[in-house]
């Protein structure tokens, strides 16, 4: 694996494999790598000729200084893992060379009222955040293809509207499967700040998803939501943020009659001062 901190440094060899007819498959992180990045590169470089990974952890989406402050750095671990992925190449940038003409220099693209709500709601600026850096890393890295986990399911739908509008419709982007622990509970870089009774208050995140993916053949969407408020109210200790059923192509709730067969349940909660998503299609 070659790592590089530079765009020009890698430019110089993407540009070469493009020109040779390769294909170029990204994974945006920000370290902290678990197994669920580690299926992405696997994905990348099932698909395409070439795998490149990059860890740059963004301060332009985090709506907290706290949160930024608190996100694990753990590049040793991280590049042992991505070699024996075989991740071709490793974008390690700086802040000055993802934003060389400074981070807040930057005017989001309109791609509608996604970006607004649930996690946007929750999390004024984060998917402009988004949007600006993951622009930022395909063009830096001249990627033909992106490869992003559906745990942030909101921000792959974000990320695949923002690459139409920008001109990178060239790029595909590929939506992969949550990666979940045994017990259930999604993979995340933030569970490792969780303790022991943290993680098995989280597992009742995925056993709610479960549960209402089962309830959706006998209940209109509000009765879901209602049960899911009602069930979580049984546990103090979790902060429940949102718990939406909606459209999974629009995150908008269904007009008319409900679309059963194209719903999808997301949820938000803080435990133990750590914020957790997860997500479960209903079909």
């Amino acid at each position: 694996m070659k790592t590089f901190s530079t765009e020009k440094e890698l430019q110089a060899i993407s540009a070469k494999l493009l020109k040779e007819g390769k294909t170029i498959g990204f994974v945006p992180t920000m370290g902290a790598l678990h197994s669920g990045h580690i299926s992405l590169i696997e994905a990348a470089n099932e698909a395409c000729d070439f795998s490149v990974c990059s860890i740059f952890v963004n301060p332009t989406q985090f709506d907290k200084q706290v949160d930024l402050d608190k996100y694990p750095i753990t590049i040793e671990a991280d590049k042992k893992l991505l070699e024996a992925a075989n991740c071709d190449f490793l974008l390690l940038p700086s802040v000055a060379e993802v934003y060389p003409n400074g981070k807040d220099n930057y005017t989001a693209p309109d791609i509608g009222k996604i970006v607004g709500i649930l996690e946007g709601k929750h999390r004024i600026g984060h998917f402009e955040g988004v949007m600006q850096v993951v622009e930022r890393l395909l063009r830096m890295t001249l990627a033909t293809d992106l490869f992003m986990g559906l745990k942030d399911y909101q921000q792959y739908l974000v990320c695949s509207k923002m690459t139409k509008v920008v001109g990178l419709d060239h790029v595909k982007v590929h939506g992969m499967p949550i990666v979940r622990e045994k017990s259930g509970l999604a993979k995340s870089s933030r569970n490792v700040r969780l303790s022991k009774n943290g993680k098995e208050l989280a597992l009742n995140i995925s056993k709610r998803l479960k549960k209402t993916r089962v309830l959706n053949y006998k209940n209109n969407i509000k009765r879901l939501e209602k049960k899911a408020e009602e069930f979580f109210e049984k546990f103090p200790e979790i902060e429940l943020e949102y718990f939406e059923v909606v459209d999974k192509n629009t995150l908008m709730k269904p007009t008319g009659k409900d679309k059963k067969e194209n719903l999808i349940a997301l949820c938000a909660a803080w435990i133990d001062g750590v914020r957790l998503i997860d997500n479960m299609v209903l079909s």
